[in-house]
């Protein structure tokens, strides 16, 4: 890497340093970044010379996906830009089966020459694996689209808002947690703008035009005398839209207690700002919490990441059947509990779904990496699992002869497998508010956004902590809390929920970082819930040693 290109990286600030997969590419120009698409013809006709040349190389299937993938950061401290760089990759990944063997290879000379020979390459690695495949790869039947297309439903591109305009949303946002107390702050924006074309000998010609945003803050507060400190982060979440996320607009907060303003399909990172700084000063002083049984007020924001681990992960089919042990781990939902038909997940009340078609959210596509179109599908009902997450060569494992449609790979460069899709807890059928919540609740906790966390290798022991907490007094907020996470095991946690808040509650959380597979890649996943009500949840104190 040239001297150049590391001190452009270096500067992207810490949130950035973690998205190491996602800096792949070279630097471009805005003018770069603002390219039109690859015509459509041309993507189709490189895209047969993938799949003609695999079949006459004696290939039985073979698929081609044509990438460009763009990011944009944008990153600040205080009041200075800190920088802003526009990342570009594009090229060819081609899979194919031969001798019942996967073969995979990729390419970023996307010419017909780069192709066949990137072809042919895939076609030997098959032939070479085909050695030692003890049992031929078995593919569910897919329905052949034709050729289609898909985009994120978005009103603003964020490649055509100016960065200016972009900055000093951003600075704004600074300048006001710093006016309410803030000692420092960080904000920024990434940005990423998928163009994918799939191709397959099953029939299939897809273009899809991808586009997510993640605006993330941070505040943090000091009180020098006595030298503490203490940090908030936004209650943003990473969404599958585009910079109309950013609008703000009124009619998308929904109220919280304590004051709070939580977003929904847009954000107000300025008066989010502001709020991170004052409760960043107010953990300052806030009582310790003490340990003990409490009931939990679980926001969406918070209690997506939660899902995300304690029912997202463990009910992954290849995880399941131990293909991630080495790296990963297994799962404690094993067939023998979901072919008895009546494991107890959770509660009568709690529903789990899968959904890869959900609007706003980031795992949000119209077609998978295989060709599958997306749909949504129920993991847990009234309690009870009742499915897994399984692609076109593992659904035959689980005797169902269809693909969930939930195959992604990071990149063009990368090949494509079984990742999450968007895991959600379906809101309560009542009407019921967070207000209504709180009153029905005598000693708890309610808690918001998201903090660290650990669970085990089977994703059922764990624990969570969160960004802020309020002690619930006798159906009222009684103040703040500090140093509290809570220990729990997934089925003994689900089954103590006894309460969730209605549709008009509901909010997604998300990451674009969730990790799997050897060399590991990262996907885009969204989560979704209203606000949820645990009861007698162990709450440990973090800030106590014995």
């Amino acid at each position: 890497m040239k001297r150049r290109d590391f001190v452009q990286y270096a500067g992207l600030g810490s949130g950035a340093l973690m998205m190491p997969s996602l800096l792949m590419g070279n630097p471009i120009s805005q003018e770069a970044l603002l390219a039109p698409r690859m015509d459509v013809a041309l993507k189709k006709q490189l895209a047969d010379v993938a799949l003609n040349t695999a079949k006459s190389l004696g290939a039985s299937y073979a698929d081609a996906r044509i990438g460009r993938y763009l990011n944009q950061f944008v990153i600040t401290r205080e009041d200075k830009v800190q920088n802003v760089v526009n990342t570009e990759s594009f090229g060819v990944g081609i899979r194919v089966i031969v001798n019942g063997t996967w073969g995979f290879a990729s390419t970023s000379t996307v010419t017909e020459k780069g192709i066949q020979e990137a072809t042919n390459q895939a076609v030997g690695i098959a032939k070479a694996n085909a050695i030692l495949q003890k049992e031929p790869v078995v593919l569910a039947p897919t329905e052949s689209h034709g050729e289609v297309s898909w985009k994120t439903p978005i009103t603003k591109d964020f490649r055509e808002v100016p960065i200016s305009e972009k900055a000093d949303l951003l600075l704004s946002a600074n300048a006001a947690a710093m006016e309410a107390g803030a000692s420092f702050v960080n904000s920024g924006l990434f940005m990423v703008n998928e163009q994918k074309y799939f191709a397959s000998t099953d029939g299939s010609y897809i273009d899809q035009d991808v586009h997510r945003l993640w605006p993330f803050l941070n505040v943090t507060a000091v009180d020098r005398a006595a030298g503490k400190f203490k940090s908030r982060q936004g209650l943003s979440a990473p969404v599958g839209m585009g910079f109309e996320y950013m609008d703000g607009l009124d009619s998308e907060k929904v109220a919280g207690p304590a004051g709070m303003n939580l977003y929904r399909n847009s954000y107000d990172i300025i008066e989010d700002a502001k709020m991170a700084a004052e409760q960043a000063k107010a953990k300052l002083t806030a009582k310790s919490v003490e340990a003990g049984k409490y009931d939990l007020v679980l926001e969406p924001n918070h209690l997506g990441l939660t899902i995300h681990e304690s029912v997202g992960h463990p009910l992954e089919l290849d995880r399941v059947l131990g293909y991630e042990a080495n790296y990963a781990g297994t799962s404690f939902a094993t067939l023998d509990k979901w072919k008895s038909g009546d494991f107890k997940y959770g509660s009568d009340i709690v529903n789990l779904v899968a959904d890869k078609t959900q609007v706003g959210s980031l795992g949000a596509v119209g077609y998978d990496d295989e060709g599958v179109k997306t749909k949504k599908w129920d993991l847990v009902r009234n309690g009870v699992l009742v499915n897994y997450q399984a692609i076109r060569d593992q659904v035959h494992m689980i005797d169902q002869n269809a693909s969930h449609g939930c195959c992604y790979a990071q990149s063009w460069n990368d090949v494509q497998f079984q990742r999450m899709p968007n895991v959600s807890l379906e809101p309560g059928t009542e009407k019921y508010s967070v207000a209504d919540m709180i009153k029905d609740v005598e000693k708890g906790i309610y808690i918001a956004g998201r903090g660290s966390y650990s669970i085990d290798q089977q994703r059922y022991n764990f624990q969570f902590g969160g960004t802020v907490f309020f002690e619930i007094k006798d159906g009222e907020i009684a103040g703040m809390l500090e140093d509290v996470a809570y220990q729990s095991n997934t089925q003994e946690f689900w089954n103590s929920c006894v309460k969730i808040c209605d549709k008009d509650d509901y909010r997604m959380f998300g990451s674009f970082f969730d990790g799997k597979g050897q060399p590991s890649q990262v996907s885009a996943v969204s989560h979704g819930s209203s606000t949820a009500r645990f009861n007698d949840v162990n709450v440990i104190n973090t800030g106590r040693t014995i």
